[in-house]
């Protein structure tokens, strides 16, 4: 008879995918934060008490840029302020817990291991708080070691600056597509690029990067609400953009 696995063992079999998934952008995370003058010990740092990689990657190509510390605290604020909303829907799971565990959940939340707990709350009636709890810690784990590694492997390798830049762009450019569901997403997305340049221009500071994405932020708000309250949510701006291939298509074409 096969003996049942401890639950902290099966929480990480859980888990496990998503801690192996961040050991390669792990590594070139820890790397770039060397090049941009991080040492081991303030890498391993800055993974655990940030532990966002878009946030780390921004850290590293403004710093390269040699901006000022308040223009990227400003940015890593807009920038993090998601997980307002994302801690906002799992809170309903969270009842009956202290103030103590919801710090320590908050400290350590991100977006795959708030997809995976999600998913988890919303499936699985046995799933608890704590269980949500160590499949963070666990991420926190493996993307703080791989953050360290890389940073050791930087003191090995020279690196072209050059190359924070660019991965900070794929890595915007990537989470812009990821979250293009309408017309209207795409304009603002330009929008917010011609701001950007303007403000650069005429602002002289890379402050000019927090006044664009607040201005076009506030312009595709106040879009959006007058075609909501104009009953055109079914107009050319707000038209969904569906995959030209989904799963019921595959799905026939595969009978």
């Amino acid at each position: 008879m096969e003996k049942e696995k401890p639950r902290w063992r099966e929480v990480f079999d859980i888990s496990l995918p998503l801690c192996l998934s961040y050991i390669p952008i792990g590594l070139a995370c820890g790397v770039l934060l060397h090049a941009a003058g991080f040492n081991w010990l303030m890498t391993t740092l800055v993974s655990l008490l940030v532990f966002s990689g878009g946030a780390q990657f921004m850290i590293a190509s403004m710093l390269v840029a040699n901006a000022p510390m308040h223009t990227i605290l400003i940015m890593l604020f807009f920038l993090e302020l998601r997980y307002a909303l994302l801690g906002s829907s799992l809170s309903q799971y969270m009842r009956g817990t202290s103030k103590k565990f919801l710090y320590l959940f908050a400290a350590s939340l991100n977006d795959e291991n708030y997809a995976v707990n999600y998913l988890k709350f919303a499936t699985d009636k046995a799933w608890t708080p704590k269980d949500a709890l160590l499949v963070e810690h666990y991420s926190l784990l493996f993307w703080t070691g791989a953050n360290l590694i890389g940073s050791l492997i930087g003191n090995m390798i020279t690196i072209n600056l050059d190359i924070v830049d660019f991965a900070l762009t794929a890595l915007f450019l990537y989470m812009i597509v990821m979250q293009v569901k309408n017309v209207l997403t795409i304009v603002i997305s330009f929008l917010a690029a011609v701001l950007a340049i303007i403000a650069m221009v005429l602002i002289k500071s890379t402050m000019g990067l927090v006044v664009a994405t607040l201005l076009a932020s506030l312009i595709g708000f106040m879009i959006e609400d007058y075609l909501v309250k104009h009953g055109r949510e079914k107009g050319f701006l707000l038209k969904k953009i569906k995959p030209k291939a989904s799963r019921k298509v595959i799905s026939k074409s595969g009978e």
